[in-house]
């Protein structure tokens, strides 16, 4: 079972980053009148559950076992941590306020799709709502906004599967709020095909025509703009390879929502960084 002394050998993230969560927790506790001694973990030990399953993708049963508590108690103490986190995740507006204050040069915009077990929810025309044809798995779209290094900034709420990058990214305000910001402080989003002519502000490869090829200049452009955008691919990887726990996603997949944006919250944490 983890304790405060065995939390070294059971987590690979700075203790400062459990100890910051075990604060939300206990804040959390006092906010809605927990009284002392009622909680079958402290606020530590349930920070530690918490990440165990976000860095580890470590059962709810293991975890329940592991302290002591029956399943429905962790899978109750999970779903606070990821409400507590989450609450801590920039809104889209505030997002873009940091990037316009620290004068970035443009943003990276991509979609990501969260595999899910299967679920069964029709869709349109009796459709699979959350299977993705492109991956050939269910799962969950969720949009991730990044600085030209590849820094996550911004993660939406998750959408079907099925819904292409520029449905969802409609859906969530992003093709205006991003044309704004390329029109007022030309920084444009550098997007891949998969937006293609979605937005103005938006700049992708050209499409080689269908009885014809590109021209040297378009050959060029494309060769830059992908060197360039391809570093966006870093944002994704570095939440699904530091977090288990985006990699398949077993619960309800709508909560996919609160897990992409603790998992934010947790990335900005452990490096310090949120621009």
């Amino acid at each position: 079972m983890p304790t405060n002394g065995t939390y070294t050998a059971v987590l690979d993230v700075r203790r400062s980053t459990a100890e910051h969560l075990a604060h939300l927790l206990r804040d959390h506790r006092v906010a809605v009148g927990t009284r002392r001694g009622r909680r079958a973990l402290g606020c530590f030990r349930q920070a530690v559950l918490i990440l165990r399953w976000f860095l580890d993708g470590t059962r709810l049963a293991q975890l329940a076992r592991d302290n002591g508590l029956w399943s429905s108690t962790a899978y109750r103490y999970l779903h606070e941590g990821l409400a507590v986190l989450a609450a801590g995740a920039p809104d889209l507006h505030t997002a873009l306020e940091r990037a316009k204050a620290a004068g970035l040069t443009h943003l990276n915009l991509d979609g990501t799709v969260v595999r899910t077990d299967r679920v069964a929810a029709p869709g349109p025309n009796g459709a699979d709502l959350w299977w993705s044809g492109k991956h050939r798995h269910h799962g969950g779209n969720v949009q991730v906004i990044s600085t030209p290094d590849g820094w996550p900034i911004w993660v939406s709420p998750v959408r079907p599967g099925r819904e292409h990058d520029t449905t969802c990214a409609r859906h969530h305000g992003l093709l205006d709020a991003l044309n704004t910001l390329a029109a007022e402080l030309d920084m444009p989003t550098l997007v891949d095909l998969g937006y293609e002519n979605a937005a103005d502000g938006f700049r992708h490869p050209h499409k080689k025509p269908a009885d014809g090829e590109l021209t040297e200049a378009q050959q060029t452009y494309n060769k830059v703009i992908r060197g360039v955008h391809g570093v966006c691919e870093r944002a994704n990887s570095l939440l699904k390879t530091t977090f288990k726990a985006l990699r398949r996603v077993s619960l309800d997949p709508s909560r996919i929502t609160q897990i992409a944006a603790a998992a934010l919250v947790l990335l900005q944490l452990e490096y310090d960084r949120t621009i």
